[in-house]
């Protein structure tokens, strides 16, 4: 106790997570915000199919994007590493291996994305104004999908420099764009459903030309250059491929739960599935404000290992800990007394707000409940131990899901506890891990 008492009283290293964590924060709150514009431009749109269509063609889309986040988690590790060693020559081929995988991957996934559309909403058997709209808005969504994947790759890049204002600086850009041509489509254009998802495609394209320009000025500071030969040798891609097919897998899971969630909501009624998707941004909220401090843990943690500096390690992890655990505090009070407002907010549809207001405190209990699991994913992530991240999370879904079979008859009361012992479950798989990688000095 009394060591961790003197980490968080280590004033610089509050300023190191801060000096990360804060421009992070920032630039992640904008990623919910503007799946909450989204939501709230459509959904003051008369029919609530038309918000279910955002939300189901939204998470399809997610489900796509979200299953390469190996693309900036990995990168993340690895660059943090090397920029702890010093090593530009490194960073270079870390940096130009992200951006051909995340090539190569937005061309796979764009062939593979169409069926697997079709199949996802013949599961979920929706209604025909609600499946005809998911896949005029999914469709058009995938012309974007390029830019969302070397976005990650840039991203988990510059933190692993430890350079959190080039994130910001992508992020704010993208959705700002975002946000003022979702106003501009629905609302001043008049084109629906339809003009929300070309706003998001046109604003991940603005992104990703930014991210790339900003790399030239991160370089300056590691002098080196990249080993063309070593490029064209698998083992140079070994362990940033083995470290990116565990995380894949762990992703992958991960989307899988949230798809789920989308799926049982949808046969629940459109309703339903419209305030399930106001929640659940509210988790996004509160998943990307707390992802902030964890991307912090992310580079610090993974600048502390490969410089081999165990204090400064346990440091990162007390004071991004103690904050965490503050912030989540801080968004269950406020889903809890200002959640009404929160949902009227986003829709203006009778049914589906009261619908939204009776599942508001599931979202209020989440924040305590998941922010272990997105602490000690930063931690997993800097030290580049995918597999563990990987069996923790397979772990994690394997002893919930029977949970969720078993709890179908209550309906959504049923759908949301299951979902909160998923992510409760996340945590305690990752510190169990956790402790007995410290336990064998790992």
């Amino acid at each position: 106790m009394s060591s961790m008492l003197a980490a968080w009283r280590h004033a610089p290293t509050h300023s190191k997570v801060w000096a990360l964590a804060a421009p992070m924060i920032l630039s992640n709150l904008s990623v919910p915000l503007v799946a909450l514009v989204d939501s709230s431009v459509i959904g003051h749109l008369p029919h609530a199919h038309q918000l279910g269509a955002v939300a189901v063609g939204g998470s399809l889309y997610t489900l796509l994007v979200w299953v390469m986040g190996f693309l900036r988690m990995g990168t993340t590790g690895f660059a943090a590493q090397a920029a702890g060693r010093n090593d530009g020559g490194a960073l270079r081929q870390i940096l130009l291996q992200g951006l051909l995988l995340a090539l190569g991957f937005a061309l796979l996934l764009g062939v593979l994305g169409v069926p697997l559309k079709g199949a996802a909403l013949q599961l979920m058997q929706p209604s025909a104004e609600l499946d005809e709209l998911t896949r005029d808005y999914f469709h058009t969504r995938l012309f974007g999908l390029p830019a969302a994947l070397a976005s990650y790759a840039l991203i988990g890049w510059f933190l692993g420099t430890q350079n959190a204002r080039a994130p910001l600086a992508i992020l704010l850009t993208t959705n700002l764009i975002n946000v003022a041509l979702d106003l501009w489509f629905v609302l001043g254009l008049d084109w629906g459903v339809a003009g929300a998802a070309r706003a998001s495609v046109i604003a991940e394209w603005s992104g990703v030309l930014l991210g790339l320009a900003l790399t030239r000025k991160a370089l300056a500071r590691y002098p080196g250059r990249v080993d063309t030969r070593a490029l064209r040798r698998w083992l140079s891609w070994r362990p940033l491929m083995a470290v990116n097919r565990d995380i894949f897998l762990r992703s992958l899971a991960l989307q899988l739960v949230f798809f789920l969630v989308t799926v049982q909501g949808t046969r629940l009624g459109d309703a339903t599935v419209a305030a399930n998707a106001l929640l659940l941004n509210g988790l996004l909220l509160t998943a990307h404000a707390l992802d902030g401090l964890a991307h912090a843990v992310e580079a610090l943690s993974g600048h502390a290992i490969g410089a081999r500096d165990r204090n400064a390690l346990q440091r990162v992890m007390v004071v991004a800990g103690g904050w965490s655990l503050l912030a989540s505090v801080a968004f269950g009070l406020f889903f809890l007394l200002g959640g009404q407002l929160f949902i009227q907010l986003q829709t203006d549809i009778p049914e589906v707000r009261q619908t939204a207001l009776t599942y508001l405190p599931y979202l209020a209990a989440l924040p305590l409940i998941a922010v272990w699991s997105y602490l000690l994913d930063g931690l997993f992530i800097g030290a580049t131990r995918a597999r563990e991240m990987r069996n923790s999370m397979l772990l994690a879904v394997g002893l919930t899901l029977p949970l969720g079979w078993l709890l179908q008859g209550l309906g959504n009361h049923g759908l949301w506890l299951a979902f909160l012992s998923f992510m409760l479950m996340r945590g305690v798989c990752l510190g169990v891990l956790a402790q007995r990688l410290q336990r064998r000095g790992a």
